[in-house]
């Protein structure tokens, strides 16, 4: 039974409340007050997406959701349908209201965040002591980013990355995918192209999508992005050099070099996400891809994988020029990092606290994924491990990762799937796993449940 194409659906991005979470709800109501019924056809993720103005991505999260819930469920080669609910009585439904199992009442396994110790540490204190010993600056400041902080934030990723700049090289940003959007708005137009790892990063799918371009999908393989892949009508590719997300492949110096070759006679924008490139566990961490050639790459770094998501914080190398297209943009906006935020990263980069949270995590991470590794060994093949906050255990062909997601949520632990990565080119089932997050006696009480509900 098709379903009826009149049903309202609608999201709204000003609230709280994230997409999928939405559009999950209103499907629910639907079902309760009978508007869906039982073995109604639910319209495709493309078709539900097109219908919202939002992402695939948010469609499958919102089938995903109501599939763990048992309100759908999917028929191979049929498509998905509404299950046989039996509807609440008046009176229950205005005392039930749904609420997803929050995230701070789950094991969490998911993965690019990183471990917070709860007790501050004298670095930390020390940074913001100094802040407050200074007064703000008289009237605004600088588009761009605080002055120093941009001279700090040159030496940091010269060290560091390998990246030969100089402060007019350097935007301070809210993180990676505010860096990511910044430049999309500024230097591409709806409609254009743009290639995206397939699997790949869902925030950037998300922010491509937003800006109207259309996303050509890059297959990936245990080294990264194949370059070869690559046709020449592309204006721009969005890679993950140092830590394939989420599979974890390193790209090669050849592979490297032939991304730029392509980029330089194409004339090209690659934007280099380097995701985990602080965290390698089996070499130092090869250079950034921005080192080759600063005129045809755009660097997007962030402190969210090293001190925390909640700062908002993170820098975009790239040609003089272009950081200050960026710049002039944002004075008119008035969206950039406030000064408290940038004058404390400022102290932790000048007494070396940034290094030394780096290298103390840098060890706790490699215990962290030797365990997880040893535990998961016999339930799959795992990939990925040199590097980051992360594996990926790719699954036998005949489990499902999002129903094994699903049961995993059931018992308190929440494990992305590796399926929700993917877009147009199929692959393997497997799962996205963070080992970074918890406490350690956390991640043993995962992964033993994780292993549980497996099989």
């Amino acid at each position: 039974m098709p379903m009826d194409s009149s049903l309202p659906l609608v999201v709204n991005r000003s609230v709280g409340m994230p997409l999928h979470l939405q559009v999950a709800e209103q499907f629910r109501a639907a079902v309760v007050d009978g508007r869906l019924q039982a073995g109604h056809r639910l319209p495709s993720t493309r078709d539900l997406a097109r219908q919202l103005g939002v992402s695939r991505a948010v469609a499958q999260s919102a089938y995903d959701q109501l599939q763990a819930e048992g309100w759908i469920e999917g028929r191979t080669g049929a498509g998905t349908f509404v299950t046989d609910v039996a509807p609440l009585r008046p009176a229950e439904r205005r005392r039930t209201t749904f609420h997803p199992p929050p995230e701070r009442d789950l094991l969490t396994l998911r993965p690019g965040i990183p471990f917070i110790d709860p007790t501050p540490d004298p670095g930390w204190r020390r940074a913001w002591r100094e802040v407050s010993a200074q007064s703000p600056p008289r009237g605004y400041d600088d588009a761009a980013g605080l002055p120093a902080l941009r001279v700090a934030l040159a030496e940091h990723v010269g060290r560091v990355r390998g990246i030969a700049c100089g402060p007019e090289n350097i935007l301070v940003t809210n993180g990676t995918v505010h860096g990511l959007r910044l430049l999309l708005a500024v230097m591409q137009r709806p409609g254009d192209r743009i290639a995206i790892e397939d699997p790949g990063y869902l925030n950037a799918v998300a922010a491509a999508h937003d800006h109207g371009l259309a996303i050509v999908d890059v297959p990936v393989d245990r080294d990264g992005l194949q370059v070869s892949a690559l046709t020449d009508d592309l204006p721009a590719v969005y890679v993950t050099p140092s830590h394939q997300y989420p599979l974890g492949g390193r790209l090669p110096v050849a592979r490297r070099n032939e991304l730029i070759r392509w980029a330089r006679r194409t004339e090209a924008m690659l934007i280099e996400d380097d995701y985990d490139s602080e965290f390698r566990f089996d070499v130092a961490p090869l250079p950034a891809l921005a080192q080759l050639d600063l005129d045809r790459v755009v660097h997007l770094g962030t402190l969210s994988k090293t001190l925390s998501p909640a700062l908002r914080l993170g820098w975009l190398v790239a040609s003089d020029a272009t950081v200050d297209r960026l710049a002039t943009f944002r004075a008119n906006s008035g969206d950039w990092p406030g000064w408290p935020m940038q004058a404390a990263l400022l102290s932790m980069l000048r007494d070396g606290y940034l290094d030394q949270v780096i290298r103390k995590h840098r060890r706790r991470y490699a215990e962290r994924r030797t365990h997880t590794c040893s535990v998961l060994a016999p339930y799959g093949r795992i990939i990925g491990q040199d590097a980051g906050l992360h594996i990926t255990l790719l699954l036998p062909d005949h489990l499902d990762d999002r129903e094994v997601s699903a049961r995993a949520r059931e018992a308190g632990v929440a494990v992305a799937p590796l399926s929700d990565y993917r877009r147009s080119i199929p692959g393997p089932p497997g799962l996205v796993i963070g080992y970074a997050t918890p406490t350690t006696d956390d991640l043993n009480r995962a992964l033993t449940i994780l292993t549980e509900v497996m099989f």
